[in-house]
């Protein structure tokens, strides 16, 4: 009698071992995608990179529009790329891409990278950032923190369907006689949420 109750209460503890385990590793993988953040003035306030490529060729550009949120049951950034910025290109030619946010102390940092090219000079180097490169995709050691994003939609924003005070952002363009090209917009499902 006193062995069946050892073997029972064994057997308990060994399942709910098990089912702890199992609880923990979803509980894991759903930390991975859970973000808190002032989601309407993450990208305008207070920027954060765009990186698309792997150790081998890549690119970063600073950005200001981006949404965060949720499309077709799955967790999603969105962002926005002009087709002149160098980075559209590692964008078009790559199936992840990260997204990062930094601390105000980078604020310089995240200018030096949205006003250079990387066609033109070695802008991570002039902004003092770390590359850190991912299995999938690129991101900097100095993030806080870096959501890597698997693309799964982008389309072309078509201009005619702009409201009336959007046309401000093409403004330079149009004035300087150059072609306005408007915005493709990438949708990227949350992969994972990596922090310092």
């Amino acid at each position: 009698m006193k062995f069946s109750k050892i073997l029972v209460a064994l057997v308990a503890i060994l399942t709910f071992c098990g089912l702890f385990s199992s609880v923990n590793a979803a509980e894991n993988k759903t930390d991975k995608i859970q973000y808190q953040t002032e989601v309407f003035s993450q990208f305008s306030q207070k920027w954060a990179l765009l990186t698309a490529g792997t150790k081998d060729a890549y690119n970063s550009m600073t950005i200001g529009w981006g949404g965060m949120g949720t499309l077709w049951g799955k967790p999603v950034v969105t962002v926005y790329v002009k087709p002149s910025r160098y980075t559209y290109k590692f964008l078009n030619d790559n199936e992840y891409f990260t997204v990062s946010f930094y601390s105000e102390e980078y604020r310089k940092a995240l200018a030096v990278m949205g006003s250079k090219s990387g066609r033109d000079c070695d802008k991570v180097k002039e902004a003092g950032l770390t590359p850190k490169f991912l299995e999938k995709s690129t991101t900097f050691e100095q993030a806080d923190v870096t959501i890597l994003c698997k693309k799964i939609y982008y389309d072309d924003m078509i201009m005619e369907r702009f409201p009336s005070d959007a046309q401000k952002f093409y403004d330079k363009e149009r004035n300087e006689g150059r072609e306005q090209y408007p915005h493709r917009m990438y949708i990227g499902e949350v992969i994972e949420i990596i922090r310092k």
